[in-house]
């Protein structure tokens, strides 16, 4: 198994939030990666916002965890994404912003869209349609949904 500690920011402009797509991949994932040995969860997504963008995120709030694991042949992937509110200055869903990683292109995409988008982890989808207003803290998983639990 191959574990990934990840950090993830959430920037919701007029309905739209702002998504990731790796090139050849189906699905979208939240701006962010990985958080690097001895640094925090903060720092890393600013950083690696940095990196992708070239632009430097507002962190507003702390929202939550979200648990996933997939299959990569022989062996699983067990993921733990850290969840913050962020702003960045400029960014309106008018156009996509231009990525720095010839990797990766950014997408906005319409909240009720996230489901046609394969945002992943899965229990993003149902988490940004309930809203992330007011939230002092949510917890997400599809494990629980590999597990059998509601």
């Amino acid at each position: 198994m191959t574990f990934h500690y990840l950090v993830r920011g959430i920037l919701i402009v007029d309905g739209k939030v702002l998504v990731a797509h790796e090139s050849g991949a189906a699905n979208t994932f939240l701006p962010g990666g990985h958080i690097e040995h001895g640094e925090s969860a903060e720092a890393a997504l600013v950083r690696e916002i940095d990196e992708e963008l070239g632009l430097r995120p507002t962190i507003r709030q702390f929202l939550g965890a979200v648990e996933h694991i997939w299959p990569d042949g022989a062996l699983d992937n067990q993921e733990i994404n850290l969840l913050f509110k962020i702003d960045i200055d400029g960014l309106t869903p008018h156009e996509p912003p231009a990525s720095r990683e010839p990797h990766l292109e950014f997408l906005w995409v319409d909240i009720a869209q996230l489901a046609e988008a394969d945002l992943r982890p899965p229990a993003l989808v149902r988490l940004l349609a309930s809203g992330i207003e007011g939230i002092q803290a949510l917890w997400g998983s599809s494990l629980e949904e590999a597990d059998g639990l509601p």
